[in-house]
């Protein structure tokens, strides 16, 4: 699948995991038809956000309940890893549910895109524009 995400975007994860750093940054990948038009920061709801992360749900429900009336479907998630390299973690391996979306991993200013299939993550290539 070719997948396209806009420059934006790309802005608004690097100045997300900046701003929450040394805490983990995360939200929603919003768009359709392949292409990420939107990321949608939402609060970090997990225990310890220095090395977890956790959507706050009420985003997701909102997320899934716009994209119901009309809105840019969830195509997928983004965080961040503030002290670490833009790869799934261990951690990130362990939650991973095989619904094939796709996860945004920011890190020292790089973003990695990742399917998460049902064999395991899978790199996924994009273009920006």
């Amino acid at each position: 699948m070719d997948l396209s995400v806009t420059s934006g975007v790309m802005a608004t994860l690097r100045e997300e995991a900046q701003r929450a750093a040394p805490e983990e940054c995360c939200g929603l990948l919003l768009g359709r038809d392949g292409r990420i038009s939107e990321a949608m920061p939402a609060d970090n709801v997990a225990e310890d956000r220095l090395t977890r992360f956790e959507i706050d749900p009420m985003a997701l429900l909102a997320a899934h309940k716009s994209a119901r009336a009309g809105g840019p479907q969830v195509l997928g998630y983004y965080h961040s890893h503030p002290e670490g390299h833009p790869v799934p973690s261990a951690t990130d391996c362990d939650h991973a549910s095989g619904d094939d979306r796709l996860w945004a991993i920011v890190a020292g200013g790089e973003v990695a895109f990742w399917r998460d299939g049902e064999g395991g993550f899978e790199k996924v290539e994009v273009r920006v524009g």
